[in-house]
């Protein structure tokens, strides 16, 4: 009996055997995006001994021949990691991905989902899933906001999904964003969909959607208020304190009547917006869990899916998250070259330490997914140029010494500039666009 045996390295303490050669690389290619990200790399590192494999049993009378060749099963192995640059609004192009496909695709956009299989039974049954995800237009876009925004937005919809943004005015009043003055937070949305324009959010397959709170609650007000009030009803002032976190706030913080308001309306959202996954960050979790709680106190049996983001840290030692009231703890999407890289050469990146490292993570969320490699440059001397394809080689080199912080801060700030050049001469070309962005800095940020 023929078969290939995958062994995989001491991260996933697995081997997989494909038992059919005619199928062998779409089984693999599939396999694949099963995978998570830490060990793709192993996998990807097969392909050249699954070639020879295939060479050297290509005069059996037995073997097919392969119909997949290594250049287009490459194509497959980078299907979970579109960039703008590589997003296409073909309409048909979900079709031809299989669920399995669908799943890994749509899966790899969350650091948790709950639940999996609630998730790919989903997107076995509805052929366009509505996805929405909510920003309260607050201040400056930061690059976690726009540039992984614009890469998880078109793996969704290129497997098939729907994604609604919803531009949640009144929320930042509530919020005590801009002071709480609606005519600046509406400048602020408006340079928020111009920063997702410039940096290649795949906006023309018609399958996103830029909603505002204000215009669609006042729409279909009869429909949202009985909503929020019923989820109110239905749960304690305890349990909506605990969803603060989704404000920026904390449980001991001193809430404003509003803000208690908040959690009610924002779970709302999620039903009016009839949304079958919740794609928000991390920390919006606590108020998508309250939505599938509801769903439990109305007898509702599909529940909205969340599939929560990573939240990118801050620049500096210890901060869990950028601030926009904090330039330094960011880089914002119109920065220029010159300001990208005074922050990232005074970032927090201690030799050989990967752990709580932000200028690793810059490259595993940003870099890694929209160039599929990181290269460095380097003099002879030094060791040479040298290009990382996956973030599990790269961390190798840094916790062995041989990529120092001197060599790798160069290269994060040179990638980075490259995806935010687009977007600074939209801001510097475009009229309307760069006169939002004059209103936009002369704001002063609220919290």
């Amino acid at each position: 009996m023929y078969a290939f045996v995958l062994l995989f390295d001491d991260i996933s303490k697995k081997s997989t055997q494909f038992d059919d050669p005619t199928r062998i690389s779409d089984d693999l290619a599939t396999h694949f995006l099963q995978q998570p990200y830490e060990i793709k790399s192993s996998i990807r590192s097969s392909l050249l001994d699954l070639q020879l494999l295939q060479h050297s049993n290509s005069s059996s009378p037995s073997m097919a021949e392969p119909q997949t060749d290594e250049a287009s099963l490459e194509q497959q192995l980078n299907a979970t990691s579109l960039s703008p640059s590589s997003s296409t609004s073909n309409p048909n192009s979900s079709s031809q991905l299989t669920l399995d496909q669908k799943f890994a695709i749509v899966r790899s956009v969350g650091e948790e989902c709950i639940q999996e299989d609630e998730l790919r039974n989903l997107l076995d049954k509805k052929p366009e899933p509505v996805c929405y995800d909510g920003f309260e237009p607050s201040g400056r876009m930061h690059i976690a906001q726009g540039v992984m925004k614009a890469i998880n937005v078109n793996k969704l919809t290129s497997a098939g999904c729907r994604v609604k943004i919803w531009i949640a005015d009144w929320f930042a009043k509530l919020n005590n964003k801009m002071g709480g003055d609606l005519k600046k937070i509406e400048t602020v949305g408006n340079y928020l969909i111009e920063i997702w324009k410039a940096v290649g959010m795949d906006l023309d397959g018609g399958k996103v959607e830029f909603l505002w709170s204000s215009k669609e609650i006042n729409a279909r007000a009869d429909e949202y208020w009985p909503l929020v009030l019923d989820i109110a009803q239905k749960n304690n002032l305890k349990r909506i304190i605990r969803c603060s976190q989704i404000m920026g706030r904390s449980e001991q913080d001193e809430l404003t009547a509003a803000q208690i308001f908040y959690p009610c309306m924002q779970c709302a959202d999620i039903f009016f917006l009839k949304a079958d996954i919740c794609q928000l960050g991390m920390d919006q979790r606590k108020v998508n869990v309250l939505a599938r709680e509801y769903c439990d106190d109305i007898k509702r049996k599909n529940k909205p899916i969340i599939l929560s983001h990573h939240m990118l840290p801050g620049l500096q030692q210890g901060q869990e998250k950028m601030s926009k009231s904090d330039p330094s703890s960011s880089i914002f999407m119109e920065d220029e070259e010159a300001e990208v890289n005074v922050k990232i050469k005074k970032a927090y990146c201690p030799p050989q330490i990967v752990e709580g490292n932000p200028c690793l993570e810059y490259i595993k969320y940003l870099v890694l997914p929209w160039f599929h490699e990181f290269t460095v440059e380097r003099s002879e001397s030094n060791g040479g140029n040298k290009t990382f394809k996956t973030f599990e080689e790269l961390t190798a080199a840094y916790e062995s010494g041989e990529l120092h912080p001197g060599d790798l801060k160069p290269a994060l700030s040179k990638a980075l500039n490259k995806i935010l050049e687009p977007v600074r001469q939209h801001f510097k070309n475009d009229k309307n666009a760069k006169e939002l962005l004059k209103k936009v800095k002369a704001y002063r940020v609220t919290k």
